[in-house]
């Protein structure tokens, strides 16, 4: 008996191209690929206890406007983009201005890790928890390019897309926005120390 070949997994441009056409089981391949990312940055955009939501009407809105995206940019920067208005759209519907509440994940720390082990998971959420209570201070927009750059992992390319800003502005903005998020952090520091 002859073995079938393996499947070789579709990669984004072929799923969207499917589901340009209609093949529903494209599109929910292509949630399934980047719902962990979408999650993310709902969360880190601060939509809190709201993320599911956002992000479930951002799947919806992505699929109804398919036939918008121009591969431009990666499908990824495309939806995320989506993921971040939604989100800009809760906080209006909210009337709060200071109601982006930025939550990491949370690390997972194990009951039989050593002592130096646990010592360190200790200090890193410490560092984590003043990390994000100084992002949280940083206006909208100097959070907004921070998220997209270091804690999704966006390309300078994906930033633009997702944030629609020109090149010169994400990279002035970068620079600015982590100039004022160590000056929070050595602030911090000095505090505590």
């Amino acid at each position: 008996m002859k073995a079938s070949p393996p499947e070789v997994p579709l990669n984004d441009e072929d799923l969207v191209t499917r589901a340009r056409t209609g093949d529903l089981t494209a599109y929910e391949l292509l949630v399934a690929r980047h719902s962990t990312a979408a999650h993310r940055t709902a969360v880190l955009l601060g939509a809190g206890p709201d993320a599911e939501d956002v992000i479930q009407e951002a799947f919806v809105k992505g699929h109804r406007k398919i036939s918008r995206y121009r591969g431009e940019s990666s499908f990824r920067a495309w939806l995320l983009a989506i993921v971040a208005n939604e989100t800009r759209n809760l906080h209006r519907s909210r009337s709060r201005r200071d109601g982006l509440a930025l939550r990491a994940a949370a690390a997972d720390p194990r009951t039989d890790v050593g002592e130096d082990a646990a010592v360190e998971t200790v200090l890193a959420g410490e560092r984590r928890a003043a990390l994000v209570r100084a992002l949280r201070l940083l206006p909208v927009k100097d959070r907004e390019v921070i998220v997209c750059r270091f804690f999704l992992d966006l390309s300078e390319d994906e930033t633009v897309a997702m944030l629609g800003w020109p090149r010169g502005t994400v990279k002035s903005r970068t620079s600015r926005a982590l100039a004022k998020l160590r000056g929070l952090l050595d602030v911090a520091e000095v505090r505590r120390g």
